[in-house]
């Protein structure tokens, strides 16, 4: 598959071309363009850069301002798909561990770091959009006395509140 293969499958899934660059290279972005730095539009979210390379077949994600954090697929959708939640993991786990976050690059400043032109030569050039979490918010919600019992038998097994169990829970939902 070539590049522009890639480009043509990405649009049919929704992502469009914001702009070419030198090399062949194509910046994609999905939704509403973010400039660079941690914008939200909407919701809690932002838009971060992603490589995806083709190499026998396959498809790798990585992410030039998250380095360590990268993933693949059979597709080039795969590839976007799980570098989605690869990138969502990875950053739940820094802020969890009390890591900063690193300050987000434009397009125009990774391509004037050498790494990023050596990474991304044959690559394609994405945005991936990125769910930050948000604060913390009360809500009050009615349930089964015996559930909650239950959930609540839960969480303490797991060292965890009831709050943070039914997130969990509630995530894993979501995640399908």
């Amino acid at each position: 598959m070539t590049p522009k293969d890639i480009v043509k499958r990405l649009k049919a899934e929704g992502w469009s071309v914001a702009r070419r660059g030198p090399c062949d290279h194509v910046l994609l972005k999905h939704g509403e363009f973010q400039r660079n730095g941690w914008d939200r539009c909407g919701g809690v979210m932002a838009q971060v850069y992603a490589l995806i390379h083709e190499a026998e077949g396959s498809f790798g994600i990585s992410f030039p301002d998250f380095p360590g954090c990268v993933s693949g697929g059979a597709t080039a959708d795969e590839a976007l798909a799980r570098g989605r939640d690869a990138l969502a993991f990875h950053v739940a786990g820094m802020i969890t561990d009390g890591e900063p976050l690193p300050r987000l690059r434009g397009l125009d400043e990774l391509r004037r770091d050498p790494q990023f032109e050596t990474d991304a030569e044959g690559a394609v050039v994405a945005l991936v959009t990125l769910d930050l979490p948000g604060r913390a918010v009360r809500v009050n919600v009615s349930l089964d006395e015996t559930l909650l019992d239950q959930i609540d038998r839960a969480a303490k097994a797991r060292g965890e509140t009831r709050s943070g169990f039914l997130a969990s829970a509630a995530r894993s939902r979501l995640a399908g």
